[in-house]
């Protein structure tokens, strides 16, 4: 009998051990756990996060450090940036670090970790947080930072009017980041979204200036659907084009159509779009004087939400009916009104988790700020594209702009046309039509609300260091609505994949 036991013990043991295995290979892209604690000190035990008491979160997010650390060498600075910092357990990774940012101004970077990229997601029309098996954790250590002050969780009176202010604070604040959690050297990647298409480069730029590598070892940037130019440039020209191309999801009616062509031909749009959207530029582009037309944008919006009173500018595949979130998105334009519960009662504001994730009590967190984080609201600096961004193309590694095709707050021509009339090592704009095959591999095993598509899924170029891409189904925030496409190029970013028309696996599965 006790040999039949130990018979059956082995037996249900290589039974377990094969299903394990069998699993395994079925589960989300998660490199196995490592020790956790990695960055527990004397330094950093008052930032940690019990990672398995984040209310309505039902399982362990692991290990994460968050607060708040002033934007100068004064401790009692009572200027402070909010972060959330997350290590990774991909040994991949090794010593190197990424930024995330989002825009606004004013925008908390809290909401991409939520909404986006973060380990845990809650996403509209759901009831409880669930886990994020396309968290860019899984690929690397990844730090969400709420600036500048005023911004979310930070804290403090705004005083920046300019992108060099805004700057200085940062590097103050990321030299105590990097002094706390002994980061000393280590690589650093900044990544952001819409307005934080301003912050980025000129952060990043900032940190170039310095030749100071052991505090500012920054090695490339990540701009997804970013404002690197003037509304203009980005919106207001290529807008008609973009309503022509997706009439079909539209259905404007053809006299309002003809309305708009013939508005875009008097305004300068066409001509100027016909003249400066061409591979390679122009050498001697034509002047093309553009009248004042922004009412337009206006009239199309309108027309729009008449046959969909659910559009939605950052998606415009949205509709009715809106779903209930717990996080209500900004108030800006074209943004449908939510069913909410306002700001009182987000996520971010329940007490319970304020207290776990270490934020300041006393403050009402708004995933946009009703505050200037800009004096006066003007951010002074010019934009990206006449300079700065060449600086840090220039010098980087790799730099990327990811652009959702669905996405009509900011539109991808919009940014190819600032491309085509920016310069950086040595030449201008694209010399070819990004026309490669953006490729997503697939994978399996994933539960329903970690589905992702795989295959094909735009376009891309890479010249002279600057890689563009277009991701077909994404609209203004592309980790949310196709999250394979924002892992995979991130493995691009970190140097994982040599290509983005790769048929490689993930890094991770």
């Amino acid at each position: 009998m006790k040999t039949l036991y130990t018979f059956l013990l082995i037996l249900l043991l290589g039974l377990a051990a094969a299903h394990q295995d069998g699993w395994t290979h079925l589960q989300p892209p998660y490199p196995k756990l490592q020790k956790r604690g990695t960055f527990l000190t004397n330094s950093t035990s008052k930032f940690w996060v019990n990672g398995t008491n984040i209310p309505n979160v039902d399982f362990d997010i692991g290990e994460s450090y968050a607060g708040l650390l002033p934007i100068t060498s004064k401790a009692n600075d009572s200027n402070q940036l909010y972060f959330w910092y997350f290590p990774t357990t991909n040994p991949a990774a090794g010593n190197e670090i990424l930024i995330w940012l989002n825009g606004g101004p004013g925008c908390s970077s809290l909401l991409g970790f939520l909404d986006e990229n973060g380990p845990f997601t809650w996403k509209p029309g759901t009831y409880q947080p669930l886990q994020n098996s396309w968290a860019w954790t899984n690929l690397t250590n990844v730090v969400w930072i709420d600036q500048p002050v005023g911004t979310g969780f930070s804290v403090g009176k705004p005083t920046i009017t300019d992108e060099i202010m805004l700057s200085a604070q940062f590097l103050g604040f990321w030299r105590n980041f990097v002094r706390t959690f002994s980061l000393q050297g280590w690589k650093v990647y900044i990544a952001g979204e819409s307005y934080a298409g301003r912050y980025v480069p000129y952060i990043a730029d900032a940190m170039f200036n310095t030749n100071d590598t052991t505090n500012f070892n920054i090695q490339g940037t990540m701009m997804n659907d970013a404002l690197i130019s003037d509304q203009t440039t980005q919106y207001f020209i290529p807008e008609v084009a973009y309503v022509n191309y997706w009439n079909q999801l539209f259905r404007l009616n053809d006299t309002f159509m003809q309305y708009i062509n013939e508005a875009a031909d008097t305004c300068g749009y066409t001509a100027y779009m016909d003249e400066y959207l061409v591979f390679p530029p122009p050498s001697n582009p034509a002047n093309i004087t553009l009248q004042k037309c922004s009412s337009l944008s206006t009239e199309i919006q309108a027309a729009i939400t008449l046959k969909n009173p659910c559009f939605d500018l950052l998606l415009i595949t949205a509709s009715c009916p809106l779903l209930w979130d717990v996080i209500p998105p900004p108030p800006y334009p074209g943004y449908p009104v939510y069913n909410s519960t306002g700001t009182a009662n987000t996520f971010f504001n329940i007490p319970a988790v304020k207290q776990a994730i270490n934020a300041p009590a006393d403050v009402v967190w708004e995933e946009c700020t009703s505050r200037n984080v800009f004096v006066h609201r003007i951010d002074k600096s010019p934009p990206p594209d006449h300079g700065v961004y060449s600086r840090v193309i220039e010098r980087s590694n790799r730099t990327v702009f990811a652009h959702g095709a669905l996405d009509m707050i900011l539109l991808a021509n919009g940014t190819l046309l600032s491309l085509q009339n920016m310069e950086w090592n040595g030449a201008k704009g694209f010399t070819s039509q990004p026309s490669d095959e953006f490729y997503v591999p697939p994978i399996s095993g994933l539960n329903a609300f970690n589905q992702a598509g795989s295959g094909v899924f735009g376009t891309t170029h890479t010249e002279r260091g600057l890689t563009f891409l277009t991701v077909d189904l994404a609209g203004h925030t592309i980790p949310q609505v196709a999250p394979a496409a924002s892992y995979r190029y991130l493995e691009f970013l970190l140097g994982r994949i040599d290509s983005l028309n790769s048929t490689e696996p993930f890094t991770t599965q």
